[in-house]
Parts: C-alpha cells; sequence; structure tokens
C-alpha cells in the first residue's frame, strides 16, 4: 500500500510506501481514522505536518493528519508514527451555534444544521471554505422526517446521533475542486431478505469466515425512558419513551431541559414540543440497544470482494460454523499491512 501526503493545498509533498505498518479505518457512522508506523526518518519529519492529508490509493477516503509522535528505543532505535482522522472529523470543530428547530424531513434538517454552522453561518469565522452539502436522491433517506432541537451540541456529535437513530451513514469527499462534500447514505441490502441484489452470504459453507465470536449481551440495555423537558418542580414537561413491563422494563433518565418551547421561529404548539422531546428520547435509547454482534475475521477479496460485491453500510448475511445466522451490517472497513502481509476486512453490527 502507498499513503499520498498532500499539504493544506492538496499538493503532494510525498507519497509513503515504506513502514512497518499501517492500518486504515472507514467506518459508515461517522469518522474513521489511520496509523502509520515507520522507521524515523529525517526528511519524512520534516515534510509531513499536521493538518495535512493523507489519501491511501486503495481507499475513496482521505484522512487529516493530526498527530506526529517520534519515539527512540535502544533496540528498534527510532519509529515515527503519524495518525489522524477522517475528513468527517471536520464537523467536530464546530457546535450548534444558536438554539436550531428541525422541523420536517431529516435530510433537509441536517442539511440547516451543516449550513449554519459550516457552509453559510452569520459569523464569517465559523465558515469553512470550499464546503458543500451533496443531497441524497436515496427514497429511503428523502422520506425520513424529524423533529428536534439542538443547542449548544457538537455538531459532529449531533449528526453521528442522528445518522445512527435510523440507520444511516454520512461522509465527507473530496472531488475533483477539491471541495468537502457532505453526504448521506444508505447502504444496499444484499442479505435473504431481499430479492433486488445478489445476496453476499460469509460462512464456512463458502469457505469465506476465518474465524468469528458471536455475542448476545444485555448487560446495557434500556428500552423506556423518561424524557424532562422544561420548567421544573411539579410543571416540569416530561415525555415516556418507548416500552417495557415487569422485569422486562430498563429504565433510563434523560435530561433534555435544553429543549424549549419558545423558539426563534415562534411559539411551539404542544404537539410539536412533545415531538422534540420524543425525538431526544429515541436518540438516548438508541445508545443502549441490546448487543448483538459478530466479531472476527472474513476472507473478503475472493469469494465476495469489498468494493465491487459489497461496500460499506451495506447488509449482508453471515453463518457461522455452530448455524448461528444473521443479517449483518458493514459498520467498519480496517485495511492492515505489516511485515506479515496485507489483509481488509469488515466489521459487523447485526441488524435486528
Amino acid at each position: 500500500m502507498e499513503v499520498l501526503i498532500m499539504d493544506e493545498k492538496f499538493q503532494q509533498v510525498c507519497l509513503i510506501d515504506a513502514f512497518e505498518s499501517l492500518i486504515w479505518t472507514e467506518r459508515y457512522h461517522g469518522f474513521g481514522d489511520f496509523e502509520i508506523y515507520t522507521p524515523a526518518n529525517a526528511e519524512l519529519m520534516k515534510t509531513v505536518k499536521q493538518d495535512y492529508y493523507a489519501w491511501l490509493k486503495d481507499s475513496d477516503q482521505v484522512m487529516i493528519v493530526e498527530e506526529v509522535q517520534i519515539g527512540t528505543e535502544v533496540e528498534t532505535g527510532g519509529h515515527l508514527t503519524i495518525s489522524g482522522r477522517s475528513l468527517e472529523s471536520i464537523l467536530d470543530r464546530r457546535i450548534v451555534w444558536q438554539q436550531t428547530v428541525l422541523n420536517g424531513n431529516l435530510q433537509n434538517g441536517i442539511k440547516k444544521l451543516i449550513t449554519e454552522n459550516v457552509i453559510s453561518p452569520v459569523i464569517a469565522d465559523r465558515k469553512i471554505a470550499g464546503f458543500v452539502f451533496q443531497e441524497s436522491k436515496d427514497p429511503y433517506i428523502t422520506g425520513l422526517t424529524i423533529r428536534a432541537q439542538y443547542t449548544g451540541d457538537n455538531l459532529y456529535e449531533t449528526i453521528e446521533t442522528i445518522c445512527k437513530a435510523y440507520n444511516l451513514g454520512f461522509q465527507i469527499m473530496l472531488n475533483e475542486q477539491n471541495q468537502f462534500v457532505f453526504s448521506l447514505y444508505s447502504g444496499a441490502d444484499r442479505s435473504y431478505d431481499q430479492s433486488v441484489n445478489p445476496y453476499v452470504v460469509f460462512s464456512p459453507k463458502f469457505e469465506n469466515i476465518i474465524n468469528s465470536n458471536y455475542l448476545e449481551s444485555k448487560k446495557t440495555l434500556k428500552n423506556v425512558t423518561l424524557v424532562a423537558g422544561e420548567d421544573a418542580g411539579s410543571t416540569r414537561r416530561t415525555r415516556i419513551v418507548g416500552t417495557g413491563k415487569d422485569l422486562n422494563r430498563r429504565e433510563i433518565y434523560t435530561d433534555a431541559r435544553d429543549i424549549q418551547s419558545e423558539t426563534q421561529d415562534g411559539k411551539l404548539s404542544d404537539g410539536e414540543y412533545n415531538a422534540q422531546l420524543d425525538q431526544r428520547g429515541k436518540e438516548k435509547l438508541s445508545e443502549y440497544q441490546l448487543t448483538k454482534s459478530f466479531e472476527g475475521q472474513v476472507e473478503s477479496t475472493q469469494t465476495f470482494v469489498y468494493g465491487k460485491d459489497f461496500y460499506k453500510g451495506d447488509i449482508v448475511q453471515i453463518v457461522n460454523e455452530y448455524g448461528i445466522e444473521s443479517k449483518v451490517r458493514v459498520i467498519e472497513i480496517v485495511r492492515a499491512q505489516d511485515t506479515t502481509g496485507y489483509e481488509t476486512y469488515p466489521t459487523f453490527s447485526v441488524v435486528e
């Protein structure tokens, strides 16, 4: 693998093709990250700087160099570690500056958050040059709605939380004009539960599952939340989100006092305000779901090839040697190379 390093104007400054290890991770719900571990080189240390960009030729994602570390050991000598996160981490540099009410189409709501805090903010210094929003035409995405309110929240965390609650992915890519292009996307279903796309199945039968660990856990499960909004004491406005009874009921409290009925767009009706409390509760419960996961390693370069037969965010079928079968979403792709060789493998999350 080769990593191209570009300066802040996207001009090539060097190509790193000799290293002891490289880990390049891309994620569906948020930013990815990378780490290059290589023998210390005076020229390389002068060339690679923070806020430069890294691009792996096998990937369509660009990373930002955020940390350059030099370590020295008596036996092995000096080593340079270069690491950082993908372009989605740019959103982590902004907050939702003012009270923002979302009421209607979800994609338009996220576009509003990005426009007001990144693309065309009131305060000129908050603008990020060359940042554009690309609208998705996916019917699933365009059909989603949201009623929510945010004030002072981290912009990246807000968008990540919304996307996780609706099983959406988001990405920031570079276009030919070197603009930062934000877009939402939803993976294709390639499981047995559909008949539109060719199946993608990882199973001992196809000799494409190397090892696996299946986990089911209710340790952190919460299915009911009491959401408390504005006011105080006996007049505080609350909503119950979720269902469950007897031993199957697992409760959590959500403080949503930042959601106000008086907004810059006028006063919210009771129905509109309650819908925003319900949205906050839904987002909170999404952090405490039943855990079902397949961990392990599959062979993804022969029977079914990543980037050709399936992609990040897709839903595929997986069956282990004990017959445990499930639909899983590809939430992460890891590319790794060290002295033992190169491999690409996905990480899965079980789809309920």
